[in-house]
């Protein structure tokens, strides 16, 4: 960083932070009505590709919002192009495809598994649930009972995953 971009920052930083020390809790707390509570940093907005006539995919976006998300959605008939440039391995794809952050978001992610991804940071491309399983966000249908086990999966640029957080029943 240039010394120049280094003190823009500190100084901006210092000034805010005096600025919404002196302003005091009345601004705070209509900001903290309006998303994040006080003392809570607020979520990156993100960015959601999806097919035009996807209902589970809108299911998705809700969850996501009803978590705290602001989300733009894109429809698009280049659902391929856009996991492909954003390199999403073939085996871990779904219907949708989110950049929130830096990372990668593909499918049926639960919202606490992205706070989750973009509080410890860790050092890879994305998560993903593969395919569509039921019981996920978005893909609640029938009873509770019946529903999928699934993980979700980090990946790296060079498509080695990991188990990130395991959801739904028991295995059998």
């Amino acid at each position: 960083m240039e010394r120049r971009d280094f003190l823009r920052t500190t100084l901006g930083t210092t000034v805010g932070a005096a600025l919404a020390a002196t302003a005091g809790a009345r601004w705070l707390g209509a900001q903290g009505a309006q998303g994040a509570s006080a003392g809570q940093a607020a979520l990156p907005a993100m960015t959601v590709y999806k097919s035009p006539t996807c209902g589970c995919c809108k299911g998705w976006v809700e969850h996501a919002k009803a978590n705290g998300f602001t989300a733009k959605v894109i429809d698009t008939d280049g659902l391929a192009a856009v996991k492909r440039d954003l390199g999403v391995p073939a085996a871990l794809q779904s219907c949708h495809t989110v950049v929130v952050a830096s990372y990668v978001v593909e499918g049926h992610v639960p919202a606490a598994d992205v706070k989750r991804l973009l509080a410890e940071k860790p050092k890879v491309r994305g998560i993903a649930v593969p395919g569509m399983p039921v019981g996920s966000p978005g893909m609640e249908q029938g009873s509770p009972a019946n529903y999928d086990r699934y993980d979700v999966l980090t990946f790296d640029a060079a498509g080695k995953t990991t188990v990130f957080a395991s959801h739904g029943p028991p295995r059998r």
